[in-house]
């Protein structure tokens, strides 16, 4: 009896045409598969009984054809892999600079008006330090560390200020001390770290950059800012002694431990001499008969390791001391010239700006037909942006500053109304102004966007050293709505103040 046959469903009927072209998709798929293996076989075969019936020379130049072909495919292939991809910078290591450069930027920065009085000093001190011909040893480290005793130490009999409570080194110190191989030393007694005075930090480092041995005190362990402090010391670059303070603290294997865990955070290449400043010390004695008597005593001090240490370091030779010391002194020369550019830069920029933004309101008031503030704009746009590249030296073609200013334009067009909205809110505290605050609501928005504009142009040249038009047109953008309704408030007051002058003086004419 044959099976009843079960009804398709509404679903499987639609779905059969679908199954149908498939399954002839595929077979038509395997059979132009197999025709193709056929071919390239057959192919294959011809091209093998034709070289083999060739000349050793057909196939040499054939073989070298072939991996041509094969070269220039791995290569066509390894491009398209790479498309699109961000090009790798190269790694190029900043060179220190020297002498000659460092006064050529110095004489270029001092007829641009930059104040470059403190680097010359630097400069100059250098000199003098070289004519001398002493060696500096920088005494760092943090308040209470024992600086002051340490050197008080390698130096007795010197009427050195010490407070139990720390902080007692205000400025820096120096002192004289002769070796005993007979070298004649100059000990800096620096600031202490966190100190209340923010600067004292800042002195210490300049003072370290310019010695040519620094010597760091620490009691122990380091603590994390104390890592951090002595890190920047060891970038520095200049030969650096660690002095481990307060030994008799720790017992002989406690002070191996110490000595190996510093060794291991600071790196091998730095040094570490324990040492034990002196002081005094309480002294408990005991008699026969069971009485005690308590009573104080100075402390022997124990630096001889580190006056090894020392010297160790003064019979190397003493060019290379220099050097590393002239060095140090250059990096921290370009330092403060840096930033004595940058300062004056940022100054000179805003002159310009707000210049700028003082024409834009004033030329918006003093249009006298449509059409015409928007030509006097920019005008004053172009040349805007063309006054601050020439203050960063920064070369830019009128072509990408006109492109840029275009961008800006659509930007100035989707704000243009909320900004005129906001300054006419803002006017409507100003009595008795009547029908001229269109004009005057424009020439207050023309003021805040060249004001906007001219920061975000400077900004852009000052951080990446070009007009880059997509992340200064952000800050342009992030500009506008920054303290707005304060700076609307002020040039609206500048609007208001111009208009009564001019009144006042079409009155005084009539």
């Amino acid at each position: 009896m044959p099976l009843p046959k079960l009804p398709l469903s509404p679903a499987a009927r639609a779905l059969l045409p679908v199954r149908l072209m498939l399954a002839v998709g595929a077979s038509i798929g395997v059979a132009f598969l197999l025709v193709l293996v056929l071919y390239i076989t057959d192919l294959g075969l011809s091209v093998w009984d034709r070289l083999q019936r060739a000349p050793t020379a057909f196939w040499v130049v054939y073989l070298l054809i072939l991996c041509a072909l094969s070269a220039g495919g791995g290569y066509v292939v390894w491009r398209v892999l790479r498309w699109g991809r961000p090009a790798e910078k190269s790694r190029t290591v900043a060179q220190p600079p020297d002498e000659a450069t460092l006064r050529q930027r110095l004489e270029h920065s001092e007829a641009a008006g930059v104040a470059v009085h403190e680097i010359r000093q630097e400069l100059e001190e250098l000199q003098r330090r070289r004519a001398v011909g002493e060696i500096i040893v920088a005494v760092f480290g943090e308040i209470s560390a024992g600086k002051s005793s340490l050197i008080r130490a390698l130096l007795p009999g010197t009427d050195i200020a010490v407070d139990v409570c720390g902080g007692t080194t205000r400025e820096v110190s120096y002192y004289t001390w002769t070796s005993p191989a007979g070298d004649r030393l100059v000990l800096a007694d620096l600031p202490g770290l966190n100190e209340a005075d923010g600067s004292l930090d800042r002195l210490a480092r300049d003072e370290a950059l310019r010695a040519h041995v620094i010597l760091y005190v620490c009691e122990g362990d380091l603590t994390r800012n104390q890592y951090e402090a002595l890190r920047t010391l060891v970038d520095l670059g200049s030969p650096l002694i660690v002095a481990l303070n307060k030994i008799d603290r720790f017992a002989g294997h406690e002070l191996t431990l110490v000595r190996e865990r510093l060794a291991e955070r600071i790196g091998e290449q730095v040094e570490v001499a324990p040492v034990q400043c002196g002081g005094v010390e309480e002294v408990t004695r005991i008699y026969h008969d069971g009485r005690e008597e308590t009573s104080l005593r100075e402390r022997k001090p124990e630096v001889e390791d580190l006056r090894h240490a020392l010297q160790r370091y003064l019979d190397t030779d003493p060019q290379v001391l220099d050097a590393l010391r002239d060095t140090a002194v250059f990096v921290l020369a370009q330092q403060k010239l840096d930033s004595a550019v940058t300062e004056h830069r940022r100054g000179k920029a805003d002159n310009i700006i707000q210049g700028y933004s003082r024409k834009a309101v004033f030329g918006a008031l003093a249009a006298v037909s449509p059409g015409t503030d928007v030509l006097i704009q920019g005008y004053l746009g172009f040349n805007l942006i063309k006054e601050l590249c020439a203050l960063y030296e920064v070369p830019a073609r009128e072509m990408d500053m006109q492109r840029f200013l275009d961008l800006a334009g659509n930007q100035i067009k989707r704000n243009f109304n909320l900004l005129l909205a906001l300054v006419g809110n803002i006017f409507k505290a100003f009595p008795g102004i009547g029908t001229v605050v269109g004009g005057m609501m424009h020439a207050v928005v023309y003021g805040l966007i060249f004001e906007s504009l001219g920061k975000a142009v400077a900004r852009s040249l000052e951080s990446r050293g070009d007009l880059v038009s997509g992340p200064a047109l952000r800050m342009f953008e992030d500009n506008l709505s920054e303290d707005l309704e304060a700076r609307a408030r002020r040039l609206a007051q500048l609007v208001w103040a111009r208009q009564r002058e001019s009144a006042s003086a079409g009155t005084a004419t009539g």
